[in-house]
C-alpha cells in the first residue's frame, strides 16, 4: 500500500497532463497567496470549539451551526470552487 504523500504525488503529476498551465498556474498562485497570508496560525485545531456560524443551505435557507448540532454530529466541509 501506498502512503499517502505517493498518492498525493501521483495526483500532482497527473495534474500537470489533465489542467491547463493557466489554470494550473492561478492554482498555484492562490495556494501560495494562501500560505504566504500566514492564516493557519489563526485556524482552529483539531479538538477545538467551532463558533457557531449562519450560512445558506442548498436552497437558500439559513443553517445554523448551533442548529445542526441540537440534532447531533455536524460536519463542515468546504469547497473551494471551480478553477
Amino acid at each position: 500500500m501506498r502512503s499517502l504523500e505517493q498518492r498525493l504525488a501521483r495526483i500532482r503529476e497527473g495534474a500537470v497532463e489533465r489542467i491547463p498551465a493557466e489554470t494550473l498556474a492561478q492554482m498555484h498562485a492562490a495556494t501560495r497567496t494562501l500560505v504566504d497570508s500566514n492564516a493557519h496560525e489563526a485556524a482552529h485545531g483539531e479538538g477545538d470549539q467551532a463558533p457557531d456560524f449562519d450560512l445558506p443551505d442548498s436552497s437558500g435557507n439559513p443553517v445554523s451551526l448551533s442548529g445542526l448540532l441540537s440534532r447531533g454530529p455536524a460536519v463542515v466541509a468546504f469547497f473551494r470552487g471551480n478553477w
